[in-house]
């Protein structure tokens, strides 16, 4: 079964790193899409879609993104079936981001991050150690394309 969901908008509002009582960083926040089609005499309309990040990724956002930044997204949808205060059957529908990026210019989005993306924590070496790195072989000559 495949649940991929790709996006790209901007931060409706602030975004605010939050704890879990575990100690895991949390994110939630929202992004603006514009939809591709616009009825003839009408605004453009425009989606907005719950956001939910953890971890690393969620303090990343955090640092580097500000409401009206825009953001590339890749994730996945998760769905949520609960009561409200007052007895309703409720579904939340968010998407669990585990790829982020920079879209834009940093003029566009106010930020002065580097242009970078966000996919997994790069691993650490100290120049002291490299035995772990082996020799790099180029055989690209040996491609048939």
């Amino acid at each position: 079964m495949i649940n991929m969901v790709a996006l790209m908008g901007r931060l409706t509002y602030e975004p605010e790193l939050k704890t879990t009582p575990s100690g895991v960083s949390v994110l939630r926040f929202q992004i603006a899409c514009d939809r591709s089609y616009q009825s003839q005499g009408q605004e453009r309309q425009a989606d907005f879609i719950d956001c939910v990040a953890w971890r690393q990724r969620a303090e990343f956002i955090s640092r580097y993104f500000h409401k009206g930044s825009m953001i590339a997204i890749e994730g996945s949808i998760q769905t949520q079936n609960y009561t409200d205060k007052n007895g309703n059957n409720r579904k939340s529908v968010e998407v669990v981001a585990n790829n982020v990026s920079f879209c834009g210019s940093k003029a566009d989005s106010g930020s002065s991050a580097p242009a970078q993306e966000y996919n997994q924590p790069a691993p650490s070496y100290s120049s002291a150690d490299n035995s772990d790195f082996e020799e790099i072989v180029d055989d690209e000559d040996d491609l048939p394309f």
